[in-house]
């Protein structure tokens, strides 16, 4: 594979992962958007709600002083009808009736004022909510709109990725894109890999006969790694040496973790050697009391 073509392919997939790092960004901003609004969304409904309860409330309360006064108009009636009763036998009758709507009139009463009471506190609950409400949508109307800005900020630079990326395929020949193509479209992020120092694929480290090594590296034709399918390129020389700096820290990190480790168990040893001395005079100094007595 020659440099330029290992170049196209790299930086091929370079936009490509880019692009597809984008478009994750712009469809995280929906739940970004989305976390922003739910305490005010979840306000809301807790509004709604109240609100329709109150309208039941008073609904309910119409419906019960319209009773209420339906029933006094009774009393009233049987209170004049009481007046010009005839005999005892109606007189009792009139009397039963008057009391059982008199009964009716306090209960209906009772249950209005209750009503209106649960009204008063629903309606100062209600003026809480709203306020609370109003609240949240000034604090979230900002961020909604600096996040909205961002998402349209991050599609207009997924659009110059878009365009650049096809701007770029232009430059790999049509044998070379579809190979590139179609192992993407397999399900691979990864569409090439360098060849690692000791001739294994950079994917999924499978080493490869020196054979196919020789024409990687010399060779001008694309070769795909036989294990995971992904084509295989000489890494370039800033490669060679991020994965020289990788090896020389991974080696340092592994030193400074034995060396800590040693000190650590020579302090150990120190500190167990100095209580075992410690030990060793305190029984000393019982048994010479001893002695003396």
């Amino acid at each position: 594979m020659s440099d330029q073509t290992r170049h196209s392919l790299k930086e091929l997939q370079r936009l490509d992962e880019e692009i597809e790092i984008a478009r994750q960004r712009i469809r995280d901003f929906g739940d970004h958007i989305a976390d922003v609004e739910e305490p005010a969304i979840a306000l809301e409904s807790e509004v709604g709600k109240t609100r329709s309860r109150l309208q039941e409330l008073k609904v309910e309360e119409r419906r019960t002083e319209l009773a209420a006064k339906e029933k006094g108009t009774r009393v009233e009636r049987l209170e004049e009808r009481l007046k010009g009763v005839r005999n005892v036998r109606e007189e009792a009758a009139v009397s039963a009736e008057l009391e059982m709507v008199r009964r009716a009139l306090e209960s209906d009463e009772q249950e209005a004022y209750s009503l209106l009471d649960q009204i008063r506190k629903i309606s100062l609950q209600l003026e809480e909510q709203e306020s609370a409400l109003e609240q949240a949508q000034a604090e979230v109307g900002p961020r909604r709109e600096e996040l909205e800005q961002e998402r349209t900020d991050a599609e207009k630079g997924l659009e110059d990725l878009t365009r650049k990326r096809d701007e770029f395929a232009g430059t790999v020949s049509d044998g070379e894109l579809r190979m590139y193509e179609g192992i993407r479209r397999g399900g691979r992020r990864r569409a090439v890999a360098a060849l690692t120092e000791d001739g294994a694929c950079g994917h999924c480290f499978n080493v490869l006969p020196l054979q196919l090594q020789n024409e990687i590296r010399h060779g001008a034709d694309l070769i795909r790694c036989e294990a995971c399918g992904v084509i295989l390129a000489q890494p370039s020389q800033a490669e060679i040496e991020a994965e020289a700096d990788a090896e020389a820290a991974a080696e340092a990190a592994a030193e400074a973790a034995t060396a800590a480790a040693a000190a650590a168990a020579t302090a150990a040893a120190a500190a167990e050697a100095g209580d075992a001395d410690g030990s060793g005079e305190d029984g000393s100094g019982e048994d010479g009391s001893g002695d003396d007595a």
